[in-house]
């Protein structure tokens, strides 16, 4: 819960500066956004490799978790794999029509992160990098009341 709160905040911020500055979701109306934000295009394709669980990103240790607790469990869940297949390939889509290819639509005069929107998404990004790397301490607070609620739920 604590990887997913860090990397989805900072990609809802990216999202935020997105619409601050085109109006607009639609991947269609963008292209080459990488060449007139770079800062973005980097923070973003973090983001979304941190939310997929590359290794040395939070979002790896927490799936390793999730999936080695249930799949001891219930092998059924190994299903959702395919979920994060499905996640893979949306996040890399949306990598490629958004940041790729010549400069087009809505990323012309596309500006680049500000600072207050730099100092908003990057520690979010780098503490997650930070958990991705050295989860202990972290998983070292969240163990024993996770070993509590599995002795008041039962196994």
């Amino acid at each position: 819960m604590v990887s997913h709160g860090i990397v989805t905040a900072a990609l809802f911020l990216m999202a935020g500066v997105v619409w601050d500055r085109a109006g607009t979701y639609n991947l269609g109306s963008f292209g080459g956004l990488a060449g007139t934000a770079p800062r973005l295009a980097t923070l973003f394709a973090v983001g979304a490799f941190a939310s997929l669980g590359l290794p040395g990103l939070s979002g790896f240790i927490a799936e390793f978790q999730i999936f080695a607790g249930s799949i001891a469990v219930a092998p059924v869940t190994a299903v959702a794999l395919v979920g994060i297949l499905i996640t893979a390939a949306l996040f890399l889509r949306a990598l490629q029509r958004l940041f790729t290819g010549p400069t087009r639509g809505a990323s012309r005069g596309f500006g680049d992160l500000r600072p207050a929107e730099l100092w908003a998404v990057a520690p979010l990004l780098a503490l997650s990098l930070l958990i991705g790397v050295l989860p202990r301490p972290l998983l070292g607070v969240v163990e024993p009341a996770a070993e509590v609620v599995v002795q008041l739920v039962g196994r």
